[in-house]
């Protein structure tokens, strides 16, 4: 497929209820090459089809593979870990037309890809490595929308965080930071830059007891210095998972109590 044009279908496996970055950056791409992108369906002619998913099996059951296509690429944590886009692929413009409710003046991204946390489960730091390193400015992926979702993984693990955190700020976009903030790694510094981000609400993480000192650390700096109030703050709690109900009580009323 040396620069003609070919047509390419694309098959989002989990379902149209969030937006696929990479098939957006991919039909991107290929639109760039001049080639025909559209969602696959079972008729006509395709020279390749892109199969993306997200989650296992257990969530995301397989669909079957098309029989009229030349050649089908399958990609996806869904799939598998050592899959990546092109580099070329990766920092284009994504193709918003693709989901036109769902990103309606909404901006979906990465500014940073993985977490040193490496929990145990939690695939990203296998899939993109233990430390958490700037992959793109916002300027990559954002054209004014009036909403941002941010999707990194750690994004105050970043040594550069806080240039991140300014640009994000500076867009004066409403932003959702989709995987939350690390409580462990909160400062006044980043607080308070935080606080420059419009925010709705906030949402950080208690997974294990081995965790609670620095979490509670972090989340009573982010109570003093935080402008987000208590109906705006969200702390997970993962329970059942190698603690006992009387441990993930106790994180639950630690959290009630600093309300």
């Amino acid at each position: 497929m040396g620069g003609e044009n070919v047509r390419i279908g694309l098959i989002d496996v989990d379902g149209h209820h969030f937006p696929n970055l990479a098939l957006m950056k991919l039909s991107a791409w290929h639109k760039a090459r001049g080639d025909t992108v559209e969602w696959w369906w079972g008729f006509g002619e395709y020279d390749r089809v892109y199969m993306s998913k997200v989650f296992s099996e257990a969530y995301t059951p397989d669909v079957l593979e098309p029989v009229n296509t030349r050649e089908i690429i399958k990609g996806g944590t869904g799939y598998g870990l050592d899959n990546r886009l092109p580099d070329e692929a990766e920092h284009i413009y994504p193709d918003y037309s693709l989901y036109p409710r769902l990103t309606k003046n909404t901006a979906y991204g990465f500014l940073t890809r993985g977490c040193p946390r490496a929990c145990p489960f939690c695939i990203v730091a296998e899939k993109e490595g233990r430390r958490s390193v700037k992959v793109a400015d916002l300027s990559e992926w954002w054209q004014g929308q009036r909403n941002i979702e941010l999707m990194d993984p750690n994004l105050l693990a970043c040594p550069g965080h806080m240039e991140l955190l300014g640009q994000l700020a500076e867009s004066d976009a409403w932003v959702n930071i989709n995987q939350g903030a690390d409580a462990r790694f909160l400062t006044e510094g980043n607080i308070r830059a935080l606080n420059r981000i419009r925010i709705k609400m906030i949402h950080f993480a208690w997974d294990t007891m081995e965790q609670s000192e620095q979490v509670l650390r972090g989340l009573g700096l982010y109570k003093r210095f935080g402008v987000l109030n208590e109906r705006q703050r969200r702390v997970y709690v993962l329970v059942n998972y190698g603690t006992t109900m009387k441990e993930n009580l106790y994180r639950i009323r630690k959290i009630q109590d600093m309300e």
